[in-house]
């Protein structure tokens, strides 16, 4: 069996999120059945976004540094439970010989798979996520290669309701749930009305607060299908 390596800190409850998708997606019957799993949790990283769009410090060293002791210390894989920190994989890459599942492009091949479930012609996937991974088209150019087609938010709603219910005084980040809740239902109800069938819960905040239940469309946990493909490859 082989171990996982999360590498986390951004922030730590999607870490916690991370690793518990890890368990609960475990075919397990006693403690012996499950996947070694090393976390570093590293909350002093430098935030994603504030270094996509403001050029605020670069998280690139302390990924990279995370990345090391991961595999110094006997992972077989790396896990990096933040959608925006995907941005600096090929940088990271270099620096270790195990490899980082791309989040990214397991979710759009998830979703890809749509099709076989329902969902006929062209699908429309909205995408929550930061202004880091938005205005990176990370996963817009993913989607693409699939030929699903992205939905976004406006500018405006992008920073009133998703950054807003992410990063707020009263945010996910600052440990609220119920208003947070609100605005990210807010912004993935606009997403469907501009035709979105599927909604990408693209920042590891997001599933903190957002259920299936909640809107009507199908809801994709980045997270989860991470967690799914971990657990099949340590197996």
């Amino acid at each position: 069996m082989k171990s996982i390596g999360i590498l986390g800190g951004m922030g730590p409850e999607a870490t916690l999120h991370l690793f518990n998708l890890i368990i609960k997606n475990t075919p397990a019957s006693k403690d012996q059945d499950h996947i070694p799993v090393i976390i570093y949790n590293n909350p002093l990283i430098p935030d994603r976004t504030m270094h996509i769009v403001y050029n605020e410090e670069s998280p690139l060293p302390l990924l990279i540094e995370g990345a090391q002791k991961l595999e110094r210390v006997g992972a077989d894989m790396i896990l990096i439970a933040c959608n925006t920190a995907h941005y600096y994989i090929k940088e990271i890459e270099p620096h270790i010989s195990i490899p980082i599942l791309d989040m990214i492009a397991l979710t759009s091949l998830f979703i890809s798979g749509k099709r076989d479930a329902g969902i006929t012609g062209r699908i429309k996937v909205g995408i929550l996520a930061t202004t880091g991974t938005i205005n990176t088209s990370l996963y817009q150019r993913s989607l693409l290669e699939y030929d699903i087609e992205p939905v976004i938010p406006t500018p405006r709603e992008q920073q009133e309701l998703v950054m807003e219910a992410v990063y707020g005084k009263k945010g996910i980040k600052a440990g609220f749930k119920r208003a947070p809740k609100q605005l990210i239902i807010k912004a993935a109800k606009l997403l469907i009305e501009r035709g979105a069938d599927v909604i990408i819960a693209g920042c590891t905040e997001i599933p903190i607060v957002l259920r299936g239940s909640d809107i009507e469309a199908v809801l994709v946990n980045s997270m989860e299908v991470l967690a799914k493909e971990a657990v099949k490859r340590a197996k």
